[in-house]
């Protein structure tokens, strides 16, 4: 391969990695109880008591959430009590603690250096100071509950989930998953099927 087609390579390879860090898959699951024939109308967000007691972070969620319900066809009313739909949006992250040994970049002669780290010397030809280790993987969901305001009938529930290195929900990443858990509606789907959507980043 001459030097120029092997740059070429390598810069495709680096673009194909951007883009895979640019995008989030998610496992959504969905159930619809949605009538035949029924249009999307106008919402208001409801709040469950314990998310009334904190309404910044609430106001967030919904915010996140609240271009994916608007792409589904509906429209955020001026007057609540004029709304035909309710709309509850959650967030939750879980930490799960990993077994040291199912990373896959541990090689022979690996070993626990205390809670948290592993020792680099033991790989050939790797010599440094030890490098900290997560000993937790995280998964992060989000959840999305239509009612029909007047009857109090759950219509439409859905939930996207992936796992991540961090707890945090970064930039873009609450909107994706709000957009993934309605790309479907009001189909219910699959249960769960994967959803990739592309994170608003440029590599």
């Amino acid at each position: 391969m001459t030097t120029k087609a092997l740059a070429s390579a390598l810069a495709a390879l680096a673009l194909a990695g951007c883009a895979n860090l640019h995008s989030l898959d998610n496992d959504v699951s969905t159930y619809s109880q949605w009538p035949a024939g029924r249009k999307p109308a106008g919402y208001a967000f409801e709040r469950l008591p314990s998310q009334q007691a904190r309404p910044e972070q609430q106001q967030q969620l919904e915010n996140a959430a609240r271009p994916a319900i608007d792409a589904a066809g509906f429209t955020l009313a001026a007057d609540p009590a004029s709304a035909e739909f309710s709309v509850q949006v959650g967030a939750r992250t879980s930490a799960n603690e990993r077994w040291p040994f199912d990373d896959p970049f541990w090689g022979p002669g690996g070993y626990w250096h205390g809670p948290g780290f592993r020792h680099r010397g033991m790989w050939p030809g790797w010599f440094g100071p030890p490098a900290y280790y997560d000993p937790y993987s995280y998964q992060r969901e989000v959840a999305v509950l239509i009612r029909d305001r007047k009857t109090g009938q759950a219509l439409y529930e859905a939930h996207a989930v992936n796992d991540s290195n961090t707890p945090s929900f970064a930039d873009g990443v609450l909107p994706a998953m709000y957009e993934a858990a309605m790309k479907d509606f009001p189909t219910p789907g699959i249960n769960p099927r994967t959803v990739t959507i592309e994170l608003p980043h440029s590599p």
